[in-house]
C-alpha cells in the first residue's frame, strides 16, 4: 500500500474564497492579484488604490475591467507612493512653520514648547539628518520635544498607493483586477529524512513548506500558489526588507488521508495550498506538504581523497602532482523518487536534514544537512550526509616513472582502508581521478574497478569490522 501524502495540490479556484491570488516563486519574489472597486467620474479623474505591496515592481501592474458593463477605463498616468505618512515625512512637509512640541519629564508632567521648524531631519527616500529648531531666537539642532500636529491632511497616505490618472467613459462603481509582481515574498522547502536503527534501510521523509512575507502588506484570506523551479528574471532594486519574524505552523485537519494533484505548470511545477491564508507582514508560516514512509534508501561510504583533481589537457609528468590526499570517507544516501519506492512526486529543491533512530532509546538524533536541488519524479537522489567517524582512508604513491622518449608513465598507488567500527562490515567506494592524460589504462589492481567516466576509476573495497583492506593499482599513460 502507498504510504505518500502530498499534502498541496490542485484547488479549483471557485472553491476558494474571494480574497488576493498570490503565486510566490522560491527565488524571492511573486505574483499578486487583487479585486478592487473603483469610484471613477466620467472623463479624467485621480484615483487612489491603497494598501500595496512596499516592494511592488511599478512597470509591472496590470489592469482588467470586471463589470459586465465596462466603463472604458484607461489609466494615463501612474504613480507609485511608497512614503506612507509617518512622523518624519510629517515634519519635512512642515519645515519653515511653527510647531509645539511636548517635552515629557521625569516627574511624568509635560512641558510644552513653540518653535520654528528649519530643518526636520528627515530626508525623502532614506538616510537622517540633525534637526534644526528655532526656539525664542535660539537654534537648537535636536527637536525640543515630541511634535504636536494640529490635523492631518485627508489626502495623506498612511500605506503604499497607485494614483492613476484615469480617464473612464461614465461615472460608477466600477469593479476591477489589480495584477502585480513584488519582490519581499518568497518560499523554500525543508525536509525530514529519519533514518532507521543499523539493521534497516526503511526511511520516513517529510517535507515542508516556509512562507516569508515582506512585502510590508498582509494578504488576507489569500489563494496561494507556489511555483518551483528556474524562472529567469531580472534582478529588481532593493526596495526594503522585514524587520522582525512572527511563526507559525500549519497542518491541514484531514490532509493526511487526502491524495491531491500536483500538477506540471509550463516548463515548471505548481503547488496550491488546499485553503485561504493568513499571510501577515513579516510573517514565517510554514506548512507541511508531504508525508511518506517506508521509502527504500542505499546508504554507502565513498572515499575521494583527491577532490578537485582533473585531466586539464595535455599530459602532466610533474612528479609531485596529486600526492597530498584527504583521509576522509564521506557517507552518501541514495533514494530513487519513483512510485514503486512510495514517493514518485517531484520534489522542489530545498534543505533536507537526516535523523538517525537510536537503537537503544528510540530517540531521532540529528546527524547532518544537505541542500538538495529540484527533483523530477523517477530521478535519483543523492545526498552528500558529512564524513564517517570510524571509517579512515590513506593514500600513497609508491612508484613513478617517465618514458619522454616513448612518450609513457607508469604510476602505482597504496590505498589504505581502516574500519574502526566494532561490529559491522562496511564497502566503501574509492574514486580515483586519473589525471595525467587522455590515454590510460590500469594494468594491475588488488580490486575490481568500473571506469566511472573518461578519467575516473571506482574501487568497490570491502572492509571488515575492526579491520584493514589494502587497495593497490598501477596505472599506464601515455600520448
Amino acid at each position: 500500500m502507498k504510504r505518500l501524502a502530498l499534502l498541496l495540490g490542485w484547488v479549483p479556484l471557485a472553491a476558494l474564497a474571494a480574497g488576493p491570488q498570490v503565486t510566490i516563486y522560491n527565488d524571492g519574489f511573486a505574483t499578486v492579484k487583487e479585486d478592487r472597486t473603483l469610484s471613477l467620474a466620467e472623463g479624467v479623474s485621480e484615483v487612489r488604490v491603497t494598501d500595496m505591496s512596499r516592494q511592488l515592481e511599478p512597470d509591472s501592474v496590470m489592469l482588467r475591467e470586471l463589470s459586465k458593463t465596462p466603463f472604458g477605463v484607461k489609466i494615463l498616468e501612474q504613480s507609485f507612493i511608497n512614503d506612507p505618512l509617518t512622523e518624519g515625512l510629517l515634519l519635512y512637509q512642515m519645515e519653515g512653520k511653527t510647531l509645539r512640541f511636548g517635552e515629557k519629564r521625569e516627574d511624568g508632567t509635560v512641558k510644552e514648547h513653540t518653535g520654528k521648524l528649519i530643518r526636520s531631519g528627515y530626508v525623502p527616500g532614506g538616510g537622517s539628518e540633525q534637526p534644526i529648531v528655532e526656539e525664542e531666537g535660539a537654534v537648537r539642532f535636536s527637536l525640543p520635544g515630541q511634535p504636536v500636529f494640529e490635523g492631518i491632511d485627508p489626502n495623506a497616505f498612511l500605506k503604499p498607493s497607485l494614483v492613476w490618472q484615469m480617464a473612464s467613459k461614465k461615472a460608477g462603481e466600477c469593479p476591477i483586477e489589480v495584477a502585480y509582481v513584488t519582490a519581499g515574498m518568497s518560499w523554500e522547502a525543508t525536509y525530514s529524512l529519519v533514518a532507521p536503527a543499523e539493521g534497516s534501510d526503511l526511511f520516513d521523509l517529510s517535507g515542508w513548506i516556509s512562507l516569508q512575507n515582506n512585502t510590508g502588506k498582509t494578504f488576507e484570506d489569500a489563494d496561494i500558489k507556489l511555483i518551483a523551479g528556474d524562472v529567469q528574471k531580472m534582478q529588481a532594486y532593493n526596495r526594503g526588507g522585514g524587520r522582525r519574524y512572527a511563526m507559525k505552523a500549519m497542518a491541514f485537519e484531514g490532509a493526511e488521508d487526502a491524495m491531491p494533484e500536483e500538477r506540471a505548470f509550463d516548463e515548471f511545477h505548481l503547488y496550491t495550498l488546499p485553503r485561504p491564508v493568513l499571510l501577515r507582514n513579516n510573517e514565517l508560516k510554514q506548512v507541511e506538504f508531504l508525508r511518506a514512509a517506508g521509502v527504500k534508501g542505499n546508504r554507502y561510504y565513498v572515499y575521494n581523497p583527491m577532490v578537485g583533481y582533473r585531466w586539464g589537457g595535455g599530459y602532466n609528468t610533474d612528479p609531485d602532482y596529486g600526492t597530498q590526499a584527504d583521509k576522509k570517507v564521506g557517507v552518501r544516501i541514495e533514494i530513487s523518487n519513483s512510485e514503486t519506492n512510495q514517493l514518485g512526486v517531484p520534489l522542489p529543491k530545498g534543505r533536507m536534514r537526516l535523523y538517525r533512530t537510536d537503537s537503544v532509546d528510540g530517540r531521532r538524533e540529528f546527524t547532518g544537512e544537505n541542500q538538495m536541488d529540484h527533483l523530477p519524479k523517477n530521478e535519483l537522489l543523492k545526498l552528500d550526509m558529512g564524513n564517517a567517524f570510524d571509517l579512515v582512508g590513506e593514500r600513497k604513491r609508491v612508484d613513478f616513472t617517465v618514458d619522454s622518449t616513448g612518450k609513457k608513465m607508469t604510476e602505482s598507488f597504496e590505498i589504505k582502508l581502516r574500519n574502526r567500527k566494532e561490529k559491522n562490515a562496511v564497502e566503501i567506494r574509492v574514486i580515483e581521478p586519473l589525471y595525467r592524460c587522455a590515454n590510460w589504462k590500469i594494468k594491475a589492481s588488488s580490486q575490481a574497478y568500473t571506469k566511472f567516466d573518461s578519467n575516473t576509476a571506482e574501487f568497490r573495497v570491502p572492509v571488515p569490522a575492526d579491520g584493514e583492506t589494502v587497495l593497490t593499482y598501477t596505472v599506464d599513460y601515455w600520448w
